[in-house]
């Protein structure tokens, strides 16, 4: 049996995938990568760096095809990544001793340093970044049912010291394709929510995603995190992700494709 499996999911990312793969090549026994369906380079690319590829149809919860590469791996653990983000040599030396040392831990939060716009932001609440992604076989899970859902694992979880590289948004144009996808399925959220409540309250939450959960992120990762000691980026970071909610409510008033 393989020790390490990386899984990754993908879509038109022939701008990272060599990024990513090249720092687990010749490191993890196995590479699978889930693609939805890539009308660029992204899957001659995986291919030519030695992965695995599951060819799929691309969900707009992309952890459905996360999921289908984990299914897919036959390593004793799993490392799951997405297309932009890197593994450091630290990050490495840090996984090869946990996952050979016999301890009775089943998952694995690794801090992630994200890049925004020409820095690393390092307040706002945005490092350490930590997501659950290394797991046993068998014992780690996406739910699929969130944008921003972490993995499910069963059993004891550890924490590791050296941070996931996650070359999030170097350009914002980019961060603005990732702000329309995201906002999308928060909208379908939404939509799903209202439909339960009263109209009363259904008042009450519009007021709530259109105005106060907006000035509440903003207040909480510019000045509660010290969003501002990360200079301008640290600024457009807290005021375009507190946008997110009304964008999402309004779009929510429409059908969200």
């Amino acid at each position: 049996m393989e020790k390490l499996s990386v899984a990754i999911a993908t879509f038109n990312e022939e701008e990272n995938i060599e990024g990513c793969l090249s720092t687990v090549v010749g490191w993890a026994d196995e590479i699978v990568v889930a693609d939805g369906g890539s009308t660029d380079k992204t899957v001659e690319t995986a291919k030519k760096l030695g992965a695995r590829i599951i060819l799929t149809d691309n969900p707009p919860i992309f952890h459905i095809n996360k999921q289908k590469a984990i299914n897919a791996c036959s390593g004793e653990w799993i490392l799951q990544l997405d297309a932009d983000e890197r593994v450091t040599p630290e990050l490495k030396k840090e996984i090869e001793k946990v996952i050979i040392d016999e301890i009775p831990i089943n998952g694995y939060w690794i801090p992630r340093k994200n890049f925004f716009l020409g820095r690393f932001l390092t307040k706002g609440g945005q490092y350490p970044d930590y997501t659950l992604r290394l797991y046993r076989r068998g014992k780690g899970y996406l739910p699929c049912k969130s944008v921003h859902e972490q993995a499910v694992v069963d059993g004891e979880i550890g924490y590791l010291k050296n941070p996931l590289i996650h070359m999030a948004d170097p350009t914002f144009s980019r961060y603005l394709v990732r702000f329309d996808r995201y906002t999308n399925l928060l909208a379908k959220e939404i939509k799903a929510s209202f439909a339960q409540k009263s109209a009363m309250a259904n008042f009450f939450e519009a007021i709530n995603w259109l105005m106060v959960k907006s000035v509440w992120w903003f207040l909480l990762t510019f000045f509660r995190h010290k969003g501002f000691m990360d200079s301008w980026q640290g600024f457009l970071f807290s005021f375009f992700s507190s946008l997110r909610f009304p964008v999402a409510f309004i779009k929510s008033l429409r059908e969200v494709k």
